[in-house]
Formats: C-alpha cells, structure tokens, sequence
C-alpha cells in the first residue's frame, strides 16, 4: 500500500488536530480445541493457547504505535463462545472460566476479552443457561470480561424464553456491581444478527467460522468526519455525504495498513477492517456533534434519523472503496455514555429513548450505553430488549441492547462508569407495562422474507 506525500499529512492533521485513532486492534482466537470433559484441564488449555497467540499482542501495539505515529487506543482479545467451550466440562456454573479470562486479560495488559458469550437465537442447551446465569456474578468480580448473548436472527427470529430471562439477568448484573453504579451493565450487550468477527466491545467473539487466530481493526475518526462536514457547510446534503465518503476512505485505507502490519508481525491472517465511528466522551470525538454539524439543532430533533443514515452510509460506502477487508459492524455507533454530545442532548431533553430506538434503524448497532433508572422491572428492560432485537431481524440488520438499570438512582440523576465507558444522566422509561406480552414466552416466528433459498 502506497501513500503519497499529500496523503501522509492529511493523515498526520487527521491524528494531531481531529482525534483519529485505532479504537482497538482485536485477536480472535479459537478455542475449540480446548474443549474437554475435564473443566479444569480445559481452562488450562485455554490459557496456554491464548497466552502463546497473544503474548506479543501489546507489544506489537505499541511498536507500530511509536513507528507509525497511530494512536491504537485498546488492544483487545476475543474468544469462542465459551458457552460451546465449557459444556463438555459439565459443570454448574462457569464462574472459573470468566476468572481464567480475566486473569489471561491482566498478565497480557490488554484492555478487555470478549466471549463470555453464548447464541441462544432459536433455544438453549444446558450450557448456554448455565453461561446465562453465571453472568451477573463473574462480571462481578472480573474486571476485563465481557459478555454477550445472541438471542436473534433474520433466519431464526427471536428466542423470547431468552429475552425474558436476560431482562432479569441485567437487573441481577447491575445489583452485582450496585456499588459501581451497576457497571457490570456496561459489560453485557445482548445482539440480533450478532457478527462473527466485531472487533468492538462489549460485543466480540470469535465465531465458529473463523480460523484459529486473526486480527481485525477497529478504526474510529468522528473528529476527522466533523470536520470534513464542516468544510461543507451550508452546501447541498449530496456535496457533503460526497465529502463524509472521501474521507472514510482514507481513514479506512489508515486502519488496513495498521492492521495488515500487527497481523503479519504477529504470524496470524489479517480478519477484517471495522470502520465504525466511536465516540468518545471527549469533546470533538462525538457522533451527534457530527449531525449538529449537518444541520441539526440538537441531537433527536426532526431530521436526526435521516442524518444518520446519511453518515452511516457514506462511512460504508467510503470503506469499502478502501479494504476489501470490511466487516464487524462498519458504520456509525450512538453509545450515549461514550459521546460528549449525546450526553449534552439528553441534558437538554433533546433525545428520548425512543428516539434513540428510532435512530438504530439506520446506524451500526442499537441501543448502546444507556443508563435508565434503577427500578425498571425486569420485564420493561426485556421489552426494550424485544423492540430492539425486531428492528435486527426485520431489516436483516445487526441491532444491540447495552442497558444500564442504575441502582438507587432515578431519571436525570448521573451515573458514572470511568474511562471510555464515560457517564451520563439516567434516561427516562415508559412507564407502561409490557409484562403480559414478556411473560408469554415462546419465539417470534422469522419474518417472510427470511425464506430465502
């Protein structure tokens, strides 16, 4: 891959002035082959092997860090369900394998592992309830661990056995860690169509359909987006998605070089490029400034859904001029927490959760990082959960759920989580009750135009 001079100077304004970065470079790998009757040996080869894959991971970072001059903000490791790992093993709870990831993620220094997870969409082994329910307490106590259930697909519809079981798994998660404003929450998303290869978190895992180890990239340049709409200024909607597109394009071309070079000093095959926009809740790295910059009073006003599904096309079509390579989840994510101006527009009363919902239609994933209050039944949590997961498998799209129900807090009122996790003020719920339709059970047939052959 070859820069010209123009080229590399853009760049460089891109990392110096616009807060571009690698949000995450990400190994999965699989661990299939650690699978055995014995839970204990089991662990162990899981170690061994993720410890003999990964044992450069962040060093390969920093070096092309420092030779590159890229900022790579996580480095990141994602493993096979461990639902379909540790069954085999027959044991009651599968707190031990979470505490064997975290102490992998602590003596390797990388920022999270993702795959404490399982894929209910259409029923539920013994292993994957037993996964389930072992969620609130290790997220308790790890530190690193991430967690993550797929209870939908366009080819399945949606599992709402397991839709209402995880609503009373996320009150449970948030009692868990009450003391830390139920930030266990922050670590546990459930999907529809969840993607095989997500360098994202909470999110990632490594599917069954990868190969043993590879690296994708996760690039994030809300900052580069925003000024590149703001250079467009008062120009027709069609200039400025033109000028959104070129830019994701070298932002894209960016993240390629960075992850085709970790992965070949690392000796595994490169996965994919995931140009999704991630914010951050530092000022000028936000989603929601970038549709102010369109033309949008505040974030959830009338025009905000159009907005974004503008930017979220140009920022995939832009990357797939780039890298044959594009994956994971590519487009624009709305993680409320994590964006200093969707923070700012639920201050002002400018975005409702279902708004938010609305948006999700048209961007990356769903509803991200929203904090609601505290004594949210069960039941609503699995409702928003059910509206969410229908958006996926209706529109063949991936859509997710991170909610956070804060202990002892009510709406308006802060919830902080630290980090790139950030904070935020506590959103408000419906009050009516969907508990009827909840605890019904069964599963929401696929749709008709799933039948495909």
């Amino acid at each position: 891959m070859i820069f010209s001079p123009v080229e590399i100077q853009q760049t460089v304004n891109m990392f110096m002035r616009q807060k571009l970065d690698v949000r995450a470079i990400t190994m999965g790998i699989s661990l299939r082959d650690c699978a055995c009757e014995d839970g204990k040996k089991s662990r162990q080869r899981i170690y061994d092997k993720v410890m003999r894959y990964a044992g450069n991971l962040v060093k390969v970072g920093r070096e092309i860090e420092t030779e590159f001059g890229v900022p790579i903000i996580n480095k990141r490791i994602a493993v096979t369900p461990i639902s379909l790992v540790a069954e085999p093993s027959g044991e009651d709870n599968y707190i031990e394998w979470a505490v064997t990831l975290d102490k992998i993620a602590k003596e390797l220094n990388v920022d999270f592992v993702g795959g404490f997870s399982a894929l209910v969409q259409k029923g539920m082994t013994p292993g994957d309830i037993t996964l389930i329910n072992s969620i609130p307490h290790a997220l308790a106590i790890t530190d690193r661990v991430c967690a993550s259930i797929n209870l939908g697909t366009t080819k399945s519809g949606i599992n709402m056995d397991a839709v209402k079981i995880m609503g009373d798994i996320v009150k449970k998660t948030a009692e868990a860690t009450k003391d830390r404003d139920g930030i266990g929450c922050a670590k546990l998303v459930v999907f529809c169509n969840a993607p095989e290869d997500n360098p994202f978190m909470a999110g990632a895992f490594h599917g069954t359909g990868e190969g043993d180890a590879v690296i994708s990239v996760g690039v994030s340049g809300p900052g580069v987006i925003l000024a590149a709409a703001k250079e467009y200024k008062g120009r027709p909607i069609d200039e400025l998605a033109d000028g959104i597109k070129k830019m994701a394009f070298k932002v894209s071309r960016m993240g390629q070089l960075v992850g085709s070079e970790a992965a070949r000093r690392l000796g595994v095959s490169f996965g994919i490029l995931d140009l999704s926009l991630a914010p951050t809740p530092a000022v000028g790295d936000s989603v929601a400034r970038i549709l102010e910059e369109c033309g949008i009073e505040g974030a959830g006003a009338p025009g905000t859904t159009a907005a974004l599904a503008m930017l979220t096309d140009m920022v995939k079509k832009g990357g797939v001029m780039a890298s044959t390579n594009v994956g994971g989840l590519s487009g624009a994510f709305i993680p409320v927490s994590e964006d200093e101006g969707m923070i700012n527009a639920i201050k002002q009363h400018s975005i409702t959760l279902e708004k938010l919902e609305a948006m999700t239609t048209v961007c990356s994933v769903g509803l991200d990082m929203i904090a609601i209050p505290g004594d949210t039944p069960a039941t609503t949590i699995s409702g928003i959960m059910a509206d969410e997961l229908a958006i996926g498998m209706v529109n063949n799209k991936t859509t997710a759920v991170r909610l956070i129900p804060v202990p002892g807090k009510k709406e308006d009122d802060w919830a902080e989580f630290g980090g790139l996790l950030g904070g935020t003020p506590i959103i408000g719920v419906n009050k009516f009750s969907c508990a009827d339709f909840i605890n019904r059970g069964g599963r929401i047939p696929a749709p008709i135009h799933s039948f495909r052959n």
